[in-house]
């Protein structure tokens, strides 16, 4: 489960990162319609719980494995 995450968080940023490119080469070029200023908010939508998932991740599993200090790691 965790890797198919991290593979839709990778692509999906990959995603996100051309569509926000794309706004800013066709703003250097010609008047963008307003619906395309829109078009990076789905791929967002799915960035933002996957990267909240995996920044929270760690901090669930050492609840599970006992405390760092208590396992003498730092």
């Amino acid at each position: 489960m965790n890797s198919v995450i991290r593979a839709v968080h990778r692509w999906t940023s990959l995603l996100f990162c051309l569509i926000v490119a794309s706004i800013f080469a066709g703003i250097a070029f010609t008047t963008l319609p307003e619906w395309f200023y829109y078009l990076p908010l789905p791929p967002l939508a799915v960035l933002i719980p996957t990267g909240l998932y995996m920044f929270f991740l760690p901090y669930f599993r050492s609840q599970q494995n006992g405390l760092p200090a208590a396992r003498g790691g730092a």
